[in-house]
């Protein structure tokens, strides 16, 4: 079994702050890759960032500049700080994790979601 756990959502007024958090837990014997999607009401769930093993980052157009994702790897958590934040970045916000379990599985896992609403 393999959990994500994210915390760090919330209301926020525009231009202001939020950091999220994503820790996992569980049988896990390697993580490839860990990125944050966001959904908004009505639209497609889109990749926001993404953090390799090796540390290389890549951003979505619309957060270059505002977003940062780093990781913790002894603690296996990953964190989007998020700058100058707009209504438009209002969404459900998801941790996804690549990763290698202790039976040797290679599996995609989803964490629950926390919502970020950015109030103008």
């Amino acid at each position: 079994q393999v959990q994500l756990m994210e915390s760090g959502g919330g209301l926020v007024q525009a231009g202001g702050s939020l950091r999220l958090s994503c820790a996992a837990s569980g049988s896990i014997f390697r993580i490839n890759a860990m990125c944050w999607y966001r959904q908004a009401p009505g639209k497609q769930r889109e990749l926001v960032a993404i953090i390799t093993r090796g540390g290389s980052t890549n951003y979505a157009d619309s957060v270059k500049g505002r977003f940062t994702i780093s990781s913790d790897t002894a603690k296996r958590t990953v964190y989007l700080q998020m700058n100058s934040l707009k209504p438009e970045d209002t969404a459900v916000y998801y941790c996804n994790a690549d990763l290698v379990t202790l039976v040797g599985g290679t599996l995609s896992y989803w964490g629950q979601g926390t919502q970020v609403t950015v109030s103008s």
